[in-house]
């Protein structure tokens, strides 16, 4: 069921336009792109360089130089952060381009201008255009006993030349895994912004989280010389003491500014509202209260500021300087972060998240505990093999009455049996159901959530939950019908 007949995407000439979707044959072309994609290393796999991206850069003319910046690493939070800037910019009146990853169903939704995917027919475009560059790149590379680009790589490069021809005011950066390695860190972000950070793709960034934020920390880059000084800013997020320490002292190193949550900027009050909740905050240049953010979650309400904190770094904000509250207002209300605690339908309601790893989970779960009082909670939980199941599992268990376990069709995704019982483990024999696919879950989570008393009291106090992956979220948000965003 979709509630959304039209959407806003962008149209070739880098301007925006009201329609229900690409066609048949512009899809067709980039399910051919995304082919010769795919058989790249995919973006689970990194090497310790930047060399080829670097090269592709050259080959184009630098264009991730021709804007400035906000690059954003860190565990958790990394995309609603990136949407929140991206609001806020806009309100502020800037033309913005966005990358996020990885997308929840379309390739293009990595790839925003002005707040909206570009179009297929312009991914396509603009991957034509790059693919000889792309190609010498590869030869190269592999004269020297190297690996061709990666898939991650030629999407990054493809964004910086698509944000270069808009052109954009500025360009707000998530990065992919990591931060020092990443494709993304060949620009060069004047503001800085390390989400929380966690345990997660241990194999390639580090088995601790000290180790993890160093890599994280690349991100944070020393103020070029120029004739007009500058200060570059690091805004931070609360962090566990060891990965803080050195994110601080990464700081010191490259003689970057810092702004800290709970020192600098804080959130100063929050309460539950329809649709979202209310937040009183605390920015660098002063207090932003009457604000509605229309997301869950108290982590939602410190990502918000966040990325008020970002915003005011960027524009050189301080207690002398405050942003246009008006403007913060409209920014925030307008925030959507689709696969977020995000609501499919209603009676009985559902809810999608995209937490993949045990801090988000343990998100979700406080969301869902301290925000919503369901007479029963069904959760649809399908996870990718390389990911910490069993720690997803136990930070839900607490809050989902039963569990529907399956697959999101991922050749990555975990098996049915394996996946059970571990759920078996924490949830025991009587509340854990299997079904072989998402569309069956949700069909089976819907029956179960409905099997208490009254048929309406039932339905008014039934819930159901999709979680466990991105990939789950993309998967069930194509189900009911809603476009990439």
């Amino acid at each position: 069921m979709n509630d959304e007949p039209e959407r806003q995407y962008r149209d070739d000439s880098g301007g925006t336009r009201l329609g229900s979707g690409p066609s048949p044959v512009e899809l067709a072309e980039m399910a051919l792109v995304e082919a010769e994609l795919d058989q790249r290393w995919p973006e689970t796999k990194i090497e310790p360089s930047l060399t080829r991206i670097a090269t592709l850069m050259d080959l184009l003319g630098s264009p991730q130089q021709s804007y400035p910046a906000i690059h954003i690493a860190g565990t958790n939070g990394k995309t609603s952060v990136t949407r929140m800037i991206d609001a806020l910019l806009t309100a502020l009146h800037r033309r913005t381009g966005r990358i996020t990853s990885p997308h929840l169903q379309l390739a293009t939704e990595r790839i925003s201008i002005d707040n909206a995917p570009i179009s297929p027919a312009k991914y396509v475009e603009t991957y034509r255009e790059l693919q000889p560059c792309v190609e010498m790149i590869d030869a190269q590379s592999a004269a020297a006993g190297g690996p061709a680009m990666s898939k991650f790589e030629v999407l990054t490069g493809m964004a910086y030349a698509a944000f270069a021809e808009a052109p954009v005011d500025v360009a707000i950066v998530e990065t992919g895994m990591g931060g020092t390695w990443d494709a993304t860190n060949v620009i060069d972000g004047q503001v800085a912004v390390i989400t929380p950070i966690g345990l997660d793709h241990v194999d390639y960034l580090g088995p601790d989280l000290a180790a993890i934020a160093g890599e994280k920390a690349g991100i944070i880059k020393r103020a070029p010389e120029s004739l007009v000084p500058r200060d570059n800013v690091a805004v931070i997020a609360q962090q566990e003491p060891e990965a803080m320490e050195v994110l601080l002292r990464r700081a010191v190193e490259v003689d970057a500014a810092v702004a800290r949550e709970g020192a600098e900027f804080r959130v100063l009050a929050r309460r539950v509202a329809v649709g979202g909740q209310q937040l009183e905050l605390q920015g660098l240049g002063g207090v932003y209260d009457e604000i509605f953010l229309p997301l869950h979650g108290e982590h939602q309400a410190r990502n918000a500021v966040l990325a008020l904190a970002a915003v005011e770094a960027f524009f050189g904000a301080g207690s002398e300087r405050q942003l246009d509250i008006d403007a913060v207002r409209a920014g925030f209300a307008s925030v959507t972060s689709p696969g977020r605690m995000e609501r499919m339908r209603s009676a009985p309601t559902i809810f999608i998240d995209a937490a993949h790893n045990p801090a988000g989970a343990r998100a979700l779960a406080a969301t869902l505990g301290e925000e919503f009082d369901f007479r029963k909670l069904v959760g649809v939980v399908a996870v990718l093999g390389d990911k910490d199941a069993a720690g997803i599992l136990e930070a839900l268990e607490p809050v989902f009455d039963e569990i529907v376990v399956t697959t999101n069709g991922s050749p990555r995704a975990m098996d049915i049996d394996s996946l059970a019982n571990l759920a078996v483990q924490r949830f025991g024999d009587e509340r854990v159901v299997t079904a072989d696919t998402l569309p069956d879950a949700l069909e089976t989570a819907i029956a179960i959530a409905e099997e208490v008393g009254d048929p309406v009291e039932a339905v008014s106090g039934a819930g159901v939950v999709v979680t466990g992956s991105v990939v789950t979220a993309g998967a069930a948000r194509a189900l009911f019908g809603k476009d990439p965003a």
